[in-house]
């Protein structure tokens, strides 16, 4: 152990700092640290509206840690607000279905499943208060059993995950493959 807290100190001293990653933000506060591109050859056009729609369908690795797809939908976001992307530009939408659908509980439905607050719900407000969207497949929901009322109260319930797909597509948003 003590050579690994060595390690981790030397490559920390040795990591320039445009190599460290943001700690989070700029735009969510709470998660998605960042690395700044300086000068990248494939530009990101700031004038653009970035509509993107994420898959969620597995559930955290231990019911106390934030889902790691949330991270990402987090990482999209500071991304482009760092990158100068104006906020009004910026759109995320989640749609969660399978194993994943647990995550939106409210802190008083995931402790009494899990036995913990719902590690996911202050990023998830996060989220929706940035404006992104997110989606609990309705299929999920009725097939596993999460109860509506259980639900944190920025979710929203489609019909299906396949439905919300279709829709978010309509309305501009493309799915981004990660």
């Amino acid at each position: 152990m003590r050579t690994t807290l060595v390690i981790l100190a030397l490559l920390s001293i040795a990591t320039p700092a445009s190599a460290r990653p943001r700690a989070a933000g700029p735009a969510i506060l709470s998660s998605g640290a960042v690395f700044e591109v300086a000068n990248p050859d494939f530009t990101t056009p700031i004038d653009r509206e970035y509509k993107v729609s994420f898959e969620i369908s597995q559930a955290s690795t231990s019911p106390d840690q934030v889902n790691v797809a949330l991270n990402s939908v987090a990482r999209f976001v500071n991304m482009h607000a760092m990158a100068g992307v104006p906020r009004e530009k910026i759109r995320a939408a989640v749609v969660v279905h399978g194993s994943a659908g647990w995550e939106l509980l409210d802190d008083v439905a995931y402790r009494a499943k899990h036995g913990v607050d719902n590690p996911n719900a202050a990023l998830i407000r996060e989220f929706t208060a940035f404006g992104a969207r997110v989606i609990l497949c309705g299929q999920t929901a009725a097939s596993r059993g999460i109860p509506r009322g259980g639900l944190i109260d920025e979710v929203e319930v489609a019909l299906s995950a396949m439905t919300a797909f279709v829709v978010l597509q309509e309305e501009g948003y493309r799915v981004n493959p990660w």
